[in-house]
């Protein structure tokens, strides 16, 4: 094999179309567009129009919506922990905070807020910095000699 014989891909490169040089080219006269009207001309975009019909976002029901102010919350279970305890990630005694999490691959950086929520049970010592933590979560950690900041 030598440098000459390398070739693309067969159709790796086509010329691009050429409009408006005859009737025999295929692409003639209209170049394409079909006849008059608004969608010949240059600058149309008629998306989602269906030629008068009722477009299907109308026709469709809509439900419920999007709240764009909601906060990303990361639920953090004992379960998570444990994982993470287990695999030598995080030692008996540290402080689990967010950035802790977002080394450890638990959680991604855009959530907002760390939710501590009970589920499962805590094996060791832990304390944490957390948003947000339920009673029973809160009862578990300090159960076994930790603490939690509400941060």
């Amino acid at each position: 094999m030598k440098l000459t014989d390398i070739r693309d891909n067969k159709g790796a490169r086509t010329r691009r179309m050429i409009v408006g040089r005859g009737i025999g080219s295929g692409k003639g006269k209209t170049c394409g567009r079909g006849g008059k009207g608004q969608t010949a001309r240059s600058g149309v975009a008629i998306n989602g129009f269906e030629g008068g019909q009722n477009p299907i976002y109308r026709r469709l029901p809509k439900r419920g919506f999007n709240n764009i102010h909601a906060a990303k919350v990361f639920e953090l279970t004992f379960d998570k922990i444990n994982v993470l305890l287990t695999n030598g990630l995080v030692k008996s005694g540290d402080v689990i905070d967010r950035n802790v999490l977002i080394q450890t691959g638990l959680m991604k950086k855009w959530y907002n807020a760390v939710s501590l929520i009970g589920t499962g049970t805590l094996t060791e010592k832990v304390s944490f910095e957390v948003t947000r933590a339920t009673k029973s979560a809160s009862a578990q950690v300090e159960k076994l000699g930790g603490k939690i900041t509400i941060a």
